[in-house]
């Protein structure tokens, strides 16, 4: 088919998330390699989100393909009651990449469903009903994943599940309070999240969850001392922490799991994403010993029907070789120095930036109409006039292929990308943010 071809046919057929779909108008892709892609007549794109923050190692890795194609060769699939060699041989590698209080891992098929079964495993563990998760956060669209989601994604589920509250995470950059320290502004959070916890009913609360790194609503870091404040609170009240890897983990931060960077060990890991960077969809939930051994004796009332698929277990065990064969964890770390570098210029050139996070290569431009009261670009929640939608079609056009949501722009590309690539991919945001300060600001 040609290019015009494949988009006509799937602005017919293919219903689109997260789109109005009359509005669609899907670059069809050809080819992909790298970190590139190329259309039908040849353009080259640079992928500087990653796909959707999942296509760590980029397209083409051949030993990712290989392991699949040799697993076609066995057998394409095994139901999760049998012994599978690449199903076991992945779960004792994710295991051994873990702190020392991980025991088994339950696996899914994407970060929804590993979301839903790690809130089931921690309600069926401790007898408690009530979850607990933050306003700024996505953990997947799926009925009980998405009232775990705190932002607007989460209202077409509404009314909800009964049992899910929601808390603040610490935004310090927006809010109100002008903190004289990050220290400070822990103590603050940590105080208001104690005292919900026991407005709740800590007897009622089987679990915290949160993404260790805010996502996609915009790349929140946690301030000094906040993870292992929040793992005293889960001690101090017999809660669960579940920390939501799904984005942040496998590399992303210059970390092989981003709560490595703050000093804690959850007691629930849930993953996707980058355990085999989408080749086949796979995600999961890693357990501690502690609550692995309670279901020898008790029923784990969890289970799908492509739990631990051969072909996406084979991918995964290639995939976690490959980051260590590559030294992919020391390159995100240096690459990842350069980028802050370039967003902290951009800041400082752009009237329209008014706050720039980053941690890996994991990184979010949060765009204002003035620095000084850091009025966003858009209101939350609303863009009715379609403002980040033209600047993404402004980078779009310029080959520089990423997201937004919210006012903020993310710079997420794949964990392979070179210095000199990041920096002649961040010539064309400069480009573009200057509109913005000439047409918005």
């Amino acid at each position: 088919m040609t290019g015009e071809e494949v988009k006509e046919l799937s602005r017919k057929y293919v219903l689109q998330s997260w789109s109005i779909q009359k509005t669609l108008n899907p670059v069809p892709i050809e080819k992909a390699e790298g970190i590139y892609m190329y259309d039908y007549n040849g353009k080259r794109y640079a992928d500087m989100s990653a796909q959707l923050v999942n296509l760590n190692v980029g397209f083409g890795n051949q030993a990712i393909a290989n392991a699949i194609k040799e697993q076609v060769d066995r057998y394409c699939y095994l139901a999760p009651s049998y012994a599978v060699e690449p199903r076991a041989e992945l779960a004792k590698m994710l295991i051994d990449l873990l702190p020392d209080n991980f025991g088994k891992v339950f696996f899914t098929n994407a970060g929804a469903d590993a979301n839903e079964n790690a809130i089931k495993i921690a309600r069926m563990y401790t007898g408690k009903n009530k979850v607990f998760s933050r306003y700024r956060s996505y953990h997947g669209s799926s009925f009980g994943a998405g009232n775990l989601t705190g932002e607007p994604r989460r209202f077409p589920l509404e009314p909800g599940i009964p049992g899910f509250v929601k808390f603040f995470d610490p935004y310090i950059y927006r809010e109100a309070i002008d903190f004289p320290s990050e220290e400070a502004a822990t103590k603050f959070y940590l105080a208001k999240l104690e005292e919900q916890i026991k407005y709740e009913g800590a007897d009622s609360i089987a679990a915290i969850v949160m993404e260790t790194i805010t996502g996609s609503n915009g790349v929140i870091i946690p301030p000094k001392g906040y993870m292992p404040g929040v793992r005293a609170l889960c001690d101090k009240y017999n809660i669960i922490m579940i920390c939501d890897e799904v984005m942040a983990g496998f590399g992303r931060t210059g970390k092989m799991f981003a709560f490595e960077n703050f000093d804690i060990k959850p007691d629930l890991v849930s993953f996707a994403k980058g355990v085999n960077c989408g080749y086949v969809p796979l995600g999961g939930v890693a357990v501690s010993t502690k609550i692995a051994e309670y279901f020898d004796e008790h029923m784990l009332s969890c289970g799908l029907t492509y739990s631990g698929h051969p072909l996406a277990c084979a991918a995964g065990v290639a995939c976690l070789n490959y980051y260590k064969e590559s030294n992919i964890i020391q390159h995100v770390y240096e690459v990842g120095k350069v980028l802050g570098e370039l967003l902290e210029e951009l800041k400082e050139k752009h009237p329209c930036v008014g706050d720039v996070r980053y941690i890996g290569l994991f990184s979010a431009i949060e765009l204002v109409k003035d620095k000084e009261t850091k009025e966003p670009l858009v209101e939350y929640g609303k863009d009715p006039n379609g403002v980040m939608g033209s600047i993404i079609g402004n980078l779009k056009e310029k080959g520089f292929m990423t997201y937004s949501h919210e006012n903020m722009l993310f710079v997420n590309p794949a964990l392979i990308i070179t210095e000199e690539q990041l920096k002649e991919e961040l010539v064309k945001m400069d480009e573009v943010l200057a509109v913005v300060d000439k047409e918005y600001i």
